[in-house]
């Protein structure tokens, strides 16, 4: 019997052991603690846009200077903002940006590289500047304006790999692409296309479906009225914005130029576009509207209430 009575004993340690066993491989694992970025193991890296030369960056660029107020948001929000030690006078957006009078198109390679930088982001059509300051080593980046969301998303993220932010950049991306799918199939769909005209400046000239901002304005398949001048940017008649009489029209000059729904009203004619009879004239803030940044979240949802605010009449 006592050989039983110790066989039994074992067996039940045996089952004891093996059922905290179990309940150990069930019970839930810690959560595995997010590694930050490591900018040292991002470098040297290699980094171009399309169109543009590569550029070989040997390691975390310390000093920035950044010659496109584009490039300036996405930097200060990708989290580079002590990174960048001089922006351009157009640099406006975050308020702590350090402006200085340099701009892309007018300063020379001398002026720039009096700020001692390592890594110089600068308009794709800065070529003879960033021509210059490759003769004294500084690297230059060149960013051509985009033309899509997608080419949006692609430049935030070659800033953040330049700039030794890449996992940041990849969840802004994606974070942007959430965001803004998600604005855009909670907009109530009219039952026909909206029509719209975009001034860009008080002399008319507007952009097309083929810029930038007209690509935004595509996602709610909205119709827009230069489309037929052609080209990104052209001009218009105030015949033709009357003529096409537009459900909603968006000043992007409000800033610049002080327009606003009122100055709209009063033009000669307009005050027959259905957009100003309905109260449809959207003042947009001009930097927002023309910029490829992370904002652009903030445009997509203006013109999302406003397609909205359309329809309910």
């Amino acid at each position: 019997m006592t050989g039983y009575r110790r066989l039994a004993a074992l067996m039940m340690a045996a089952f004891a052991l093996l059922t905290m066993v179990t309940a150990c491989a069930t019970r839930q694992p810690s959560p595995v603690p997010e590694v930050p970025d490591d900018p040292a193991s991002a470098f040297p890296a290699k980094v171009s846009l399309p169109g543009g030369e590569p550029v070989t960056l040997l390691q975390q660029p310390k000093r920035i200077v950044s010659l496109s107020p584009s490039a300036t948001e996405t930097l200060f929000a990708l989290g580079a903002g002590d990174q960048v030690v001089a922006v351009d006078q157009f640099s406006n957006h975050p308020p702590n940006a350090p402006r200085t009078e340099l701009t892309g198109f007018t300063s020379d390679a001398a002026a720039v590289a009096s700020k001692e930088p390592d890594l110089v982001i600068a308009p794709d059509n800065a070529t003879q500047l960033a021509e210059g300051l490759r003769v004294v080593d500084v690297p230059v980046l060149l960013t051509p304006s985009a033309a899509s969301l997608e080419d949006a998303y692609q430049q935030i993220q070659v800033l953040g790999r330049a700039t030794g932010h890449g996992n940041q950049a990849r969840a802004m991306v994606q974070k942007m692409r959430t965001t803004i799918a998600d604005i855009v199939a909670r907009t109530p769909k009219p039952p026909q296309p909206i029509t719209y005209f975009h001034e860009v400046s008080p002399d008319l000239y507007t952009a097309t479906s083929q810029s930038f901002v007209g690509n935004v304005y595509s996602l709610f398949g909205m119709v827009n009225i230069a489309d037929p001048a052609g080209g990104p940017f052209p001009q218009l008649s105030q015949e033709h914005v009357v003529q096409a009489n537009p459900n909603l029209i968006f000043a992007a000059d409000t800033k610049c130029c002080g327009v606003n729904a009122e100055a709209i009203a009063a033009r000669p004619g307009w005050g027959d576009i259905d957009a100003v009879r309905r109260n449809n004239v959207v003042e947009l803030d001009d930097d927002v509207a023309s910029r490829w940044g992370p904002r652009v979240v903030d445009l997509v949802r203006a013109i999302s209430e406003a397609v909205g605010k359309a329809q309910r009449g």
